[in-house]
């Protein structure tokens, strides 16, 4: 079994032999020695050939080496000033497992810059640039750090349907398929099924997984298959509890990768911080004049656009010095019939919505778990009763109040890594046009 070692576990093994194995990141024959950079998920380290001290083999493979030939490598670690990372391998031998194709379609190295599509497209090569691996060892780190958050809050997870046999918001954004000769559809959301869960007597859940939305979208920030992390509680006084969960959520991934992912933000040229706390909240319908103050008119009862989203990212760190807000009592005319409507003031909603850095990472707030109320709010939505009563029957035999939300794992992550595009921050991307790869 050859060796998976990081550049530090390297160099405690200065003057011992190794056995390496990775891809060659690059290639450089010189007169009296060559190099070749060895790179593998641990990161890469540079490989010398001088010509008087390697076998006349070893210089052999060397010279007819290609970048991303798949290698192992046998050698000492020896210590070099001028050698990435203060460390060099001296090989006795390099055995070549898998060729590169030559041209390559594009370079991992990032010298040849790549157009996005074209990356996309041959995905497997650009997931070998150092930016790449980082994104997803960043994603990793967040993803974690949310679980480890929610379980130590008394969270369990669970895994709801992917596949529904209704719609829970209106029908025109999810995917149709064919249940055994049945219509069927990919869930938006993991959310009903969530509530169903909490009905059945469990008090605070979560589910982790894809969803899927068929809208035909075309900007940085959509993708048709996105993964979120979706807690939902019981026993809540109102949705401000489910504010203070997500906070706290954010805040512990964000702490994880700060203190996780120190090479990977370097990598990625990214300066990340803890985020200061509490986040600001912005309430429905003093959001309004907030916006008017800032140049931007919204009808009132009216949901708000990217770029009003954006301009209020922009007052909340001049003013709280704040990447995230928290957006509350959305107009409840533009909210589905399960959110909880204010009781004493029903034009509002009990929905809320989490931004980082102008854009929309999460909805979620209170449910209505009256079930007179749901079907109430089904009748005024128009909805067909009849289609949701699996949804909405068991509301009849007493649920506690509860509610929860709904992130979005990629946009986050794209966020935190600066990324033009929340495509870069899925491993193989579905948009209206990507099937493949």
């Amino acid at each position: 079994m050859h060796e998976l070692l990081s550049p530090d576990q390297l160099k405690g093994r200065v003057g011992k032999e190794v056995h390496l194995a990775g891809w060659v990141h690059d290639v450089r024959v010189l007169g009296g020695i060559s190099f070749v950079l060895l790179r593998n998920s641990k990161g890469i380290v540079q490989i010398a050939a001088p010509k008087k001290s390697v076998p006349r083999e070893v210089q052999e493979v060397v010279a007819d080496l290609h970048q991303e030939d798949v290698i192992t490598c046998t050698g000492v670690v020896k210590e070099s000033k001028v050698a990435r990372n203060g460390f060099e391998i001296l090989p006795d031998k390099i055995t070549v497992v898998a060729r590169a194709s030559v041209p390559l379609p594009l370079d991992p190295r990032g010298v040849t810059p790549a157009a996005l599509d074209t990356r996309l497209s041959w995905r497997t090569l650009d997931l070998r640039r150092r930016e790449g691996t980082a994104v997803f060892k960043i994603e990793n780190t967040l993803v974690s750090a949310m679980e480890a958050y929610l379980r130590e809050n008394g969270f369990i997870r669970v895994f709801t349907p992917s596949i529904i046999g209704g719609t829970s918001e209106g029908g025109s954004e999810v995917f149709k398929i064919d249940y055994y000769g049945r219509p069927a559809f990919l869930r938006q959301d993991p959310q009903l099924h969530r509530q169903l869960t909490i009905a059945g007597g469990f008090d605070r859940v979560y589910d982790l997984g894809a969803n899927w939305r068929a809208e035909l979208s075309h900007t940085p920030r959509h993708i048709s298959e996105h993964r979120t992390i979706a807690p939902e509680m019981a026993f809540i006084e109102d949705e401000s509890d489910t504010m203070k969960i997500e906070e706290g959520m954010v805040a512990a991934s964000m702490r994880a990768i700060v203190e996780g992912c120190v090479e990977e933000l370097g990598t990625l040229g990214v300066k990340l911080d803890e985020p200061s706390r509490p986040f600001p909240v912005f309430q429905f319908p003093d959001v309004y004049k907030l916006l008017e103050g800032q140049g931007r008119r919204v009808p009132r009862g009216e949901d708000l656009d990217t770029e009003s989203q954006r301009v209020l990212g922009e007052y909340a760190k001049k003013e709280f010095g704040s990447d995230f807000f928290f957006l509350n009592r959305f107009p409840s005319k533009i909210k589905p019939f399960y959110v909880m409507k204010v009781d004493d003031d029903p034009e509002w909603a009990r929905s809320v919505d989490l931004v980082y850095k102008g854009v929309e990472l999460s909805s979620g707030g209170q449910r209505e778990h009256r079930h007179e109320r749901i079907l109430k709010q089904m009748r005024e939505k128009g909805m067909d009763e009849a289609s949701l009563k699996w949804f909405t029957d068991p509301f009849r035999y007493g649920v506690p109040p509860h509610g929860g939300y709904s992130f979005g794992i990629e946009r986050f992550a794209a966020g935190l890594a600066n990324l033009s595009s929340v495509k870069e921050a899925a491993l193989f991307p579905r948009d209206p046009e990507r099937l493949q790869p």
